[in-house]
């Protein structure tokens, strides 16, 4: 049986929720193997909203297990309180559905601080991060000196660790002007949530490696998108992990055998959070009838995204970079009665036609789009379920976005409604 990668191809915010979702109805196993609750998802099922940050999406499915696996880094509190939030909705959380990797990394008070201070400085680079800390916990794991969830359950040498954490963090704090951290008092909030994570705790990788032999279908959902990838995207303006597909294998302890099909989630238009490059931007009444439209305010910090036209050139260098099987397109009821839409090509860099986003941030800055227009529709494909419920030209631009990408659509979602989804190919019996 097939197991599927879910990742987003643009900058994140593309729809992933309510293709997890919908992909997770049929999968026995959903895994989240990267990011923190820097990640948002919204939900909608039988008319409730569930809107989560950092536990996988099959959370709310009855039946299914939950796995946050290594490549994720979480905070614990954060993590208590959307437990808590879910279980006021009339989800419970228990051992039996939810499982947490035991080698995974810690979020602590001192990362999202040192996270704060970072973003509200008015010297260096602003990345536009979500001030959760989800840097500073990425960098102390690549450090080696990561207080990591197996911690939680030795006590007796939780206290050292920490310690020889915030000697680092310290010299930090001190060189910000900032108070030091008290090691005491952080080993006292540590142990006092620990009662709350340790039941979850797995050795995850043994865990999957069961499931997979017993036949299961594993669903791995990724968070943000590939242009935020730490390799692959629009560095310095990226996320602190790799977002990308192969990361799916990395993040869980499972090999890339493991994945047989990856699906990229990708926006009719293209949006994107926070500072950095974005070729095919409007920063006109466009732009702001499409995010209007779209409603295109962040699931976490609720911050308005930048809004533009579809981007070919970039989508086709996700693909490339995650091996995409095919893409599910989210969101064309939202290019509803445009009279014309259009669709970048191609980059024009100092007089040159180039067909891929160059690595450089210089160079990112100065490269212009490059458009097609194409004939827009009146009719609505709001909530459509089948092709023969498309106007021609929705057909037409939808054939042409997959030309254009080099990959087929298949799944095609008119409507934040999980049922509201055009199937042109399974990606559990490609």
């Amino acid at each position: 049986m097939a197991n599927v990668a879910v990742v987003g191809s643009q900058w994140g915010d593309e729809g992933k929720g309510k293709i997890v979702d919908w992909l997770s109805e049929r999968a026995d196993v959903v895994v989240r193997f990267q990011g923190g609750h820097n990640a948002g998802h919204t939900l909608v099922i039988d008319g409730v909203t569930y809107k989560l940050s950092l536990l996988p999406s099959g959370i709310v499915r009855k039946g299914k297990m939950s796995v946050l696996g290594n490549g994720v880094v979480i905070d614990p509190w954060a993590l208590v309180k959307e437990i808590d939030a879910l279980g006021e909705m009339g989800i419970e959380v228990t051992p039996d559905n939810l499982k947490i990797a035991e080698n995974a990394v810690l979020i602590l008070p001192v990362h999202q601080e040192l996270d704060v201070i970072r973003e509200s400085s008015n010297t260096g680079t602003r990345i536009g991060t979500t001030k959760r800390g989800i840097g500073p916990a990425y960098e102390d794991k690549v450090g080696r000196r990561a207080i990591r969830v197996m911690d939680l359950a030795a006590p007796e040498t939780l206290e050292d660790k920490v310690a020889k954490l915030l000697d680092h963090h310290n010299a930090l704090r001190r060189g910000l002007g900032q108070a030091e951290a008290d090691p005491a008092a952080l080993t006292r909030q540590l142990k006092e949530v620990a009662p709350r994570i340790l039941p979850h705790v797995s050795s995850v990788w043994r865990y999957l490696d069961d499931v997979r032999r017993k036949g299961q279908r594993i669903l791995f959902e990724g968070a943000q998108g590939t242009l935020l990838d730490i390799d692959h995207g629009t560095y310095p303006y990226v996320t602190s992990s790799n977002t990308v597909a192969g990361q799916a294998a990395t993040g869980s302890g499972m090999g890339p055998g493991a994945i047989d099909y990856v699906l990229g989630i990708t926006k009719a238009y293209t949006t994107r959070v926070g500072e950095g490059p974005f070729p095919t931007e409007l920063d006109d009444e466009m732009g702001q009838r499409l995010g209007e439209r779209g409603r295109e305010f962040g699931t976490v910090t609720g911050r308005k995204r930048r809004c533009g036209w579809f981007d070919a050139v970039l989508v086709r260098q996700a693909i490339k970079t995650n091996g995409m099987t095919g893409i599910a397109l989210t969101k064309l009821d939202v290019l509803d009665g445009f009279d014309e839409i259009k669709i970048c090509t191609g980059y024009e860099l100092d007089g040159e036609l180039i067909k891929y986003l160059p690595a450089s941030a210089t160079l990112q800055a100065r490269v212009k789009p490059v458009y097609e227009t194409l004939e827009g529709w009146k009719e609505s494909t709001y909530g459509a379920r089948s092709w023969v419920d498309l106007p021609a030209q929705a057909v037409k631009y939808v054939r042409h976005v997959e030309e254009l990408i080099e990959a087929p659509v298949a799944l095609l979602s008119t409507s934040p409604e999980r049922d509201d989804t055009i199937l042109m190919q399974d990606p559990y019996e490609d």
